[in-house]
């Protein structure tokens, strides 16, 4: 019995194992700790970023336990989703640090020094893709905080804000709620405010992408002011 249906029959011990065919699969397709499930007619196949390979089956079987429960969309909670939980919110303490920007590091190190009294650990500092929909990201498997390339030119002032919405996610991480994981908490949003100015950066933030869309219209409709 393979990794997978061991975790489904931990969620659903009153289902015939035998009536689901299970696959996992690990491969270089996926950012760091990334997987996702496909289903179809009780097949399920698992791809696994090739990290997952030498993380324990406990851990893996909670990432798994998760998939099954977005797909089914039940909210059941079992010792191995804490633990895939705890493991997300702590691995980046292994993740090795090797990509950075000047641009972009000196934004780290200011906004450190500012609000986080210098503690916050670097992470990786990549620039993302030019999107007015993703303004910033940090993705917790590899460590790494990513800016639209839509900020490169702009006052250092407003990279410095969308700098500080994503240093907070690597500090407050997530809380896990039924099903849900929730990112933008209210002890989340309680710390966001406290950026000098925030309501001003906002502002300056949406003239922005109002400027930038309206150099390509075709797009407009699709974007938005999410980060």
């Amino acid at each position: 019995m393979n990794i997978a249906e061991k975790a489904f029959l931990e969620i659903f011990p009153e289902k015939n194992i035998e009536d689901y065919d299970f696959e996992i699969k690990y491969n270089n397709k996926f950012n760091d700790y990334n997987a996702n499930v496909k289903y179809f007619r009780n097949n399920f196949q698992f791809n696994l970023s090739k990290k997952w390979k030498n993380v324990s089956e406990e851990i893996q079987s909670g990432l798994i336990q998760e998939l099954l429960l977005k797909i089914f969309r039940l909210k059941k909670k079992t010792t191995n989703i804490d633990l895939y939980n705890l493991f997300m919110k702590n691995v980046h303490i292994s993740v090795p640090k090797t990509k950075t920007d000047a641009i972009l590091e000196e934004s780290f190190n200011k906004v450190n020094e500012k609000y986080f009294f210098g503690l916050l650990e670097r992470p990786n500092l990549v620039w993302g893709n030019f999107s007015l929909r993703k303004l910033g990201h940090y993705e917790y498997g590899s460590d790494t905080i990513s800016i639209s390339r839509v900020f490169r030119n702009s006052d250092m002032d407003i990279l410095d804000y969308v700098m500080y919405h994503e240093m907070l996610h690597k500090k407050h991480k997530f809380n896990s709620k039924g099903m849900r994981n929730f990112h933008h908490t209210k002890e989340f949003k309680s710390s966001e405010k406290k950026f000098e100015n925030s309501s001003l950066m906002e502002e300056k933030i949406s003239r922005l992408v109002r400027k930038e869309s309206a150099r390509n219209p075709l797009k407009r409709s699709i974007f938005g002011l999410n980060f």
